[in-house]
Parts: structure tokens; C-alpha cells; sequence
């Protein structure tokens, strides 16, 4: 779920529990600049919030004394829905301004009940998007791992008949499956468990600090594109970054800059005759750096072309 959602959330909350709250303390609580307060601020006026200006030394921003929401009573399965049906509409990060997705979001935590709201909120903030149309996560199961992944607390879960303990870093949407990404104890190793195979999720009365900048999204896609491959391939591609990226989705491989310029494609594969299809098909020039087999399937491709080619004059009239 993008940032400015879960901030203005969380501004707006600050309001609401502490009265009159000065712009620079905003700021500092929301670790942004003044400049996004501000921006925050004239989202929640757009969705009819009245957010006050207070002029002067000890002045601020504060909600109307006159502003009363009444709650909105969701189950716990129906506020999951929303919530993921709100997350898979808009996948843009970071940005600096509320999307129309983010305002709705606003909308929703505004008026549910506070017990049900932080509930939500943790799992909008606990959840990476990266493609659209998943599958909803059995509620109570989604909102106890992200409330977990929140507090930084240890859960035990049931994942394929074996019950391991796992510090959750964060969970992730990718191709229709929820994946709980985290160190599992067992192994002693940063991995992901798809929730539909998890049956039971208890927290555990265990802290935990996650690794200084994990993402757990870049992690999903990088085990699902490279990871679970026989071969790694490495391709130099004749483009720039943001060209490749247009033409290239996510779980193609990574892309990354090249100092003498173009990209390198960094991928995995299991079958190299189809991957050598595919390479061929790309509007760029490319040099296929490894595997060797990969360039001889290319090799193989490009005959069975100039075969084709050659069949085909000879078959004109």
C-alpha cells in the first residue's frame, strides 16, 4: 500500500487523539517535511475532514470540535476485502501526492470502528502489491501475521503440516498469491511462505529487529525469477533503463544500468530453447553473456529461421 495513504492515516489519528498538534511535530512523527504536512493537511480537507489552522507561537492544526464520525461496522472479512481490493487498484509507491485509491482507503479508516481500524491500517502498512487480482488471504490469518509484522513480533505458524517460528518482515501480493516473507528459525534463513498453505499464526512474546533496508517485494520477485531456476542467465541489452522497464515486466528478471552503457537483463530460466525465443523476439540489439547453452540455443533458433526463410522464397510462385 503506498506511503501517502498509511501517512495521511496516520496524521490524521495524530489529530484526532491529541487535539492541537504543531506542524513540525506532524512532521517529525510522520518523518516527512513540512512541505508533505501541508500536502497531507490539504488531502484531508478534499475528503471533507475539517482540518484547522492555528496561527501564532503555539499554533498548529487541529480537527473542527465540531467534527464527529460515525462508525462503520465491517466484519472483519468484509474490511479485509476492501482493504485488498483498494491495494491491487493501485500499485504506485512512494509518491508524493494521495492517489484517488489512497483518499478511499482514508474514507474507509475514517469510519470504522478504532479496534477494527488499526487492524486494517497494519495490514495496509505491512502489505507490497506487485500485480493485480489476488486471491483474498483468510481474514483473521492476514490481520494477526501483519499485526505481527508491525510490532516486530515473532509468530509460530503452521505452514504444510510442520509448525515453525518466523520473524515476519512483511507480506506480499505477487501473480494472485499472499506471501509471508521473514526469517524462519527452522532454517535459519530469510524466506516466503504462501498464506493458503498456512493454517494457524499465534504471536509469540519475542521481539525482533528486521535487516536494515530488506524489502520484502524485491525479495519475492527476486526468489521468483531467479531463484527457483536451473539456469541464470545474463543478457546485455542495446536500451536504457526506463525503455526496458516499459517492455520487461517485473518477474522477467532484474534490469540493471550498465556503466559503458545499455542494461543488463540478469534472469533465470528452465528452458533455454524458449528463452532464446523470447530473446529474439526483443526490439534491441543483445549479447547473451552466459549461459553458453543459452547462446547456443539462440544459435539453434537462428538456423531454424534461416531455414524457414529459405524454405519460403523457394516456395514462391
Amino acid at each position: 500500500m503506498s506511503r501517502p495513504a498509511t501517512r495521511v492515516l496516520a496524521l490524521l489519528e495524530l489529530l484526532q487523539d491529541r487535539g492541537l498538534v504543531s506542524a513540525d511535530e506532524l512532521a517529525r512523527r510522520l518523518e516527512v517535511d513540512a512541505r508533505a504536512v501541508r500536502r497531507y493537511i490539504t488531502a484531508l480537507r478534499e475528503l471533507d475532514i475539517p482540518v484547522e489552522s492555528v496561527r501564532g507561537r503555539y499554533g498548529g492544526y487541529r480537527l473542527s470540535r465540531s467534527y464527529r464520525v460515525p462508525p462503520l461496522m465491517l466484519a472483519n472479512e468484509e474490511a479485509v476485502a476492501v482493504v485488498v481490493a483498494l491495494a491491487t487498484a493501485s500499485r504506485r509507491e512512494n509518491v508524493g501526492e494521495p492517489t484517488p485509491t489512497d483518499r478511499a482507503l482514508i474514507k474507509l479508516n475514517r469510519v470504522l470502528p478504532v479496534a477494527l481500524r488499526e487492524r486494517v491500517q497494519r495490514l495496509a502498512a505491512a502489505t507490497s502489491v506487485s500485480s493485480a487480482s489476488p486471491l483474498a488471504p483468510e481474514p483473521e490469518l492476514a490481520l494477526t501475521l501483519a499485526a505481527a509484522v508491525h510490532a516486530r513480533q515473532t509468530v509460530r505458524i503452521e505452514h504444510a503440516h510442520r509448525v515453525r517460528d518466523v520473524d515476519p518482515y512483511g507480506l506480499v501480493v505477487h501473480t494472485r498469491h499472499w506471501y509471508l516473507v521473514g526469517h524462519d528459525h527452522l532454517r535459519d534463513a530469510i524466506r516466503m511462505f504462501r498464506l493458503d498453505r498456512i493454517t494457524d499464526a499465534t504471536e509469540l512474546p519475542r521481539r525482533f529487529t528486521p535487516p536494515e533496508g530488506f524489502d520484502p517485494k524485491a525479495h519475492v520477485l527476486h526468489a521468483l525469477t531467479l531463484g527457483a531456476w536451473t539456469h541464470r542467465a545474463e543478457i546485455w541489452l542495446d536500451t536504457d533503463l526506463a525503455t526496458a522497464r516499459t517492455r520487461l515486466t517485473a518477474t522477467f528478471g532484474e534490469l540493471q544500468p550498465c556503466a559503458e552503457g545499455g542494461v543488463l537483463l540478469v534472469s533465470g530460466a528452465e528452458d533455454l530453447p524458449a528463452m532464446a525465443r523470447i530473446l529474439a523476439g526483443l526490439p534491441w540489439r543483445f549479447t547473451i553473456r552466459t549461459p553458453p547453452a543459452l547462446a547456443a540455443a539462440l544459435a539453434a533458433h537462428v538456423t531454424a529461421l534461416t531455414e524457414a526463410v529459405t524454405r519460403s522464397r523457394h516456395a514462391q510462385p
